[in-house]
């Protein structure tokens, strides 16, 4: 069983890494919303509901993918669109 911390770690370091594509592109995007990688931060809170790396890689990958498929610059913020997914998923 993962421990919380290694859960923040591996979401930011999983952040931080890109593979070059249009996807990735909005990590940066995640990293300056999430802001601080801390337990303090409630933010991360969703990281309970994971309970291994992969899960950690598929909800970044689903987060992405929802951006490149959903998101609408013109009528909504990409931090709202950010916090939305985070809380409902």
């Amino acid at each position: 069983m993962l421990s919380f911390e290694q859960k923040i770690s591996y979401f930011e370091n999983s952040l931080y890494k890109t593979e070059e594509n249009y996807a990735d592109s909005f990590k940066e995007d995640i990293i300056l919303f999430i802001a601080v990688f801390t337990r303090e931060n409630d933010l991360l809170n969703f990281l309970n509901n994971l309970n291994s790396f992969e899960e950690i890689e598929n909800w970044i990958n689903k987060l992405t993918s929802r951006i490149v498929l959903k998101f609408d610059s013109e009528s909504e913020q990409i931090n709202d669109f950010i916090y939305d997914y985070i809380l409902l998923g």
